[in-house]
């Protein structure tokens, strides 16, 4: 080839590398603003019909409207909500597929030995609402406050059991922070879902347990379980007379069922904002801040970067009562 004529390619090359770069990022700014141009997916990480399920489905509903497209919930439940999680970590950061996020975001780190994909991979949208976890017993064993209990508890220790809706949940490890902050030891008895664990302490099979409020309101309000203490910082106002561990002698006492959104890591800053604006929109309105209620839940908006200084709070909880009560999964 000619020396002019190589030249000549060459400045062509240049110009059409100099031309891609010089618009790429324009390109990329006028997708984002065309966002969302098409459905978007929500992965639900749990069955249809519990407490995560219900809450994605009413603020995907809303969120939706707001966006102008459908938001489509898809259940994929599996290994305590890593499953769902792993697929929403591996999507495309585009805004175009969503988690619904809960605390096994911030427990799954601290006790599975085999994650099916890294924290990394996710990053927090928003925390939309929180959920206390109640303590209970039956009202037959005649224990009616938390020093009671935890009085029983070391005049026999490993006598008493408490049930959980299986190994490695928040209700688990919400029993194991407290045996590590009264010094209680009480044995776990985990079972296959909150409905099983509530149905062995209504029969008298197990002494206590920590439930989600919204999972056992019921049972506490016709009088068949008593529920001792909220987990929350702050009394709930579903059960706005039952005090908080907190003010029942355990200082710091601090878990809550959060819900919120993620996204796979990277997702660009005019998408995550402009989610961000669209949540805390929806979440404000009174129909939904009804609705949540009524599900025992008090909404609770906190934006991405709130948000991520929430869970890794959560997490470094979670990381130490794990160690303390040697608890590993596969």
């Amino acid at each position: 080839m000619p020396p002019v004529q190589t030249k000549r390619t060459l400045l062509r090359a240049t110009v059409a590398l100099a031309s891609c770069a010089l618009f790429a990022p324009l390109a990329q700014a006028q997708a984002q603003a065309g966002w969302p141009a098409r459905p978007i997916r929500l992965v639900v990480p749990f069955p249809p019909g519990g407490l995560i399920d219900n809450m994605a489905r009413l603020v995907g509903a809303k969120l939706g409207q707001d966006l102008g497209q459908p938001v489509v919930v898809d259940n994929k439940p599996g290994a305590g909500g890593n499953l769902g999680a792993a697929e929403a970590a591996r999507a495309p950061a585009d805004g175009y597929t969503l988690l619904m996020a809960s605390p096994a975001l911030t427990i799954s780190p601290a006790i599975y030995k085999n994650l099916p994909y890294q924290p990394s991979q996710l990053a927090p949208v928003a925390l939309l609402g929180r959920v206390p976890n109640v303590l209970l017993v039956n009202p037959a064993s005649g224990v009616t406050t938390v020093s009671d209990l935890v009085a029983r508890a070391k005049a026999a220790p490993g006598r008493m059991n408490y049930a959980s809706n299986g190994n490695g949940t928040s209700l688990h490890l919400s029993a194991e922070l407290f045996k590590r902050q009264t010094g209680a030891f009480i044995t776990h008895v985990p079972y296959r879902g909150s409905a099983a664990a509530v149905t062995a302490l209504l029969s008298g099979e197990v002494d206590l347990m920590f439930d989600n409020l919204p999972s056992s309101i019921g049972q506490i309000k016709a009088g068949k379980l008593r529920a001792l203490a909220v987990t929350t910082p702050q009394r709930s106002a579903a059960l706005p007379q039952v005090p908080t561990l907190a003010e029942s002698g355990l200082e710091g006492f601090n878990v809550s069922a959060w819900f919120g959104m993620a996204a796979p890591a990277g997702l660009p800053a005019p998408v995550v904002a402009r989610l961000s604006q669209a949540l805390q929109k929806v979440v404000q309105e009174p129909d939904t801040v009804a609705a949540i209620q009524r599900q025992g839940a008090e909404p609770a908006f906190m934006d991405a970067p709130a948000a991520a200084a929430a869970m890794a709070s959560d997490a470094a909880q979670w990381k130490q009562v794990a160690a303390f009560a040697k608890i590993q999964l596969d």
